[in-house]
């Protein structure tokens, strides 16, 4: 029988991997790691505010507007006046960056996909379920702090 810690340990050793493995691109790509984490999320809900990256990460404004002027400055972003709202700022990943970031993740990416391929459609949605749960538990632990 597998214990609650084992898996909890399981995670911590995934989390340091994961951590690591960032690092290293980050390091590739001469991003910080919260200007690599910001990129992920500008990435997955653009278009954004620049107020609406500075909730969901918990950063300051200040700190929120530093990271936009590097992602910008790098190539990683655009600024763009919102066509709804004149006075308000969206931001969009460009897309010229992004084959450098997909090449350097294609080994997990595979790696990944190799793994998922032994479990059967019912086993990754439970894992997909549980990760899920995990990922709003880490959120919920972030933002109480």
């Amino acid at each position: 029988m597998v214990s609650v810690s084992s898996i909890q340990d399981a995670l911590r050793a995934l989390t340091a991997q994961v951590s690591l493995l960032n690092q290293q691109v980050g390091g590739r790509l001469d991003l910080r790691p919260v200007d690599r984490d910001c990129l992920y999320l500008i990435s997955r809900h653009a278009p954004m505010t620049p107020s609406a990256l500075a909730k969901v990460t918990g950063l300051h404004p200040a700190t929120t507007t530093g990271v936009l002027d590097r992602l910008e400055k790098g190539g990683w972003i655009a600024r763009e006046r919102d066509p709804h709202d004149r006075r308000a700022v969206l931001i969009r990943p460009l897309p010229d960056r992004v084959p450098e970031i997909v090449s350097l993740y294609a080994g997990m990416t595979r790696a990944l996909d190799d793994i998922c391929a032994g479990y059967s459609p019912e086993e990754r949605a439970l894992l997909l379920g549980f990760i899920t749960q995990v990922t709003d538990a880490a959120t919920t632990a972030k933002d109480s702090l």
